[in-house]
């Protein structure tokens, strides 16, 4: 229950934030989404939550991802920083390019200069470089990459090594150690299990979805206008039985 309640508390921290970002009041956001301002207060305050379809279209709204919502160190991202960002996003990927590049110049290079040498065709140089450029694109990943980039690189380093040491365990011995692909199903369990550590739980839904709640400007209306239209006939019918009796009433001539 603790747990939920810190949960809360994030969501509606950073709902108060992007709210207040937009410059928006609790009334404008309720009128745009059919919702009183009271349950917008109790979403930013924690008190409740609500659906998971209005988390999802309210993180539409604020132009952000439902799994940002949860985070407690969410920050909010200006739109100078965003483009300058994204342009930085190429040079990124040339720099990381560059680098696995060298890894496969490497390789080539010793290649030939072993097929020169010795005249042996050691062509599992190439196989070695896979887990090696994977060494390379998960320190550079970290810098600046996705975490579910991380998952991908790690299972290709899992299973390029493996194979790697297979091969060069046949060359060397002509012993068939297939078994040690074995030691990669417990280590990809593992990778996968750390990728999903590195995803935030995603809040589910722990109440009813709030009724709809008129706006109580709408409601005011309703509640004033009625006593101004009531007391109309009620004045009007003793005039009229008032005339009536007069004209009735022998003695008022």
């Amino acid at each position: 229950m603790e747990n939920n309640k810190d949960i809360n508390k994030i969501i509606g921290k950073n709902l108060l934030a992007l709210r207040k970002d937009k410059k928006l009041t609790q009334v404008e956001l309720a009128e745009m989404f059919n919702y009183s301002d009271k349950s917008i207060s109790k979403w930013e305050t924690g008190e409740s939550l609500p659906s998971i379809e209005v988390l999802y279209e309210l993180s539409k709204f604020y132009g952000t991802s439902l799994d940002s919502l949860t985070r407690e160190d969410f920050q909010i991202e200006k739109p100078e920083t965003k483009k300058a960002r994204d342009k930085l996003l190429p040079a990124h990927l040339v720099i990381t390019l560059l680098a696995t590049s060298v890894v496969w110049l490497l390789a080539t290079i010793l290649f030939v200069s072993v097929k020169l040498t010795y005249s042996i065709n050691y062509s599992i140089i190439f196989l070695w470089a896979l887990p090696i450029s994977c060494i390379v694109l998960l320190i550079f990943n970290a810098i600046w990459g996705k975490n579910y980039l991380m998952f991908v690189i790690l299972s290709l380093l899992n299973w390029s090594l493996l194979t790697s040491i297979h091969l060069q365990v046949l060359i060397e011995m002509p012993h068939n150690i297939w078994p040690i692909y074995l030691l990669g199903i417990p280590l990809q369990i593992a990778i996968i299990l750390w990728a999903i550590l590195l995803q935030k739980p995603r809040t589910k839904q722990r109440e009813k979805k709030p009724k709809k709640e008129k706006q109580p400007k709408t409601k005011d209306k309703n509640l004033t206008s009625s006593p101004q239209t009531n007391p109309q006939p009620t004045n009007t019918e003793p005039n009229q039985n008032e005339t009536t009796t007069n004209s009735n009433n022998p003695t008022a001539n």
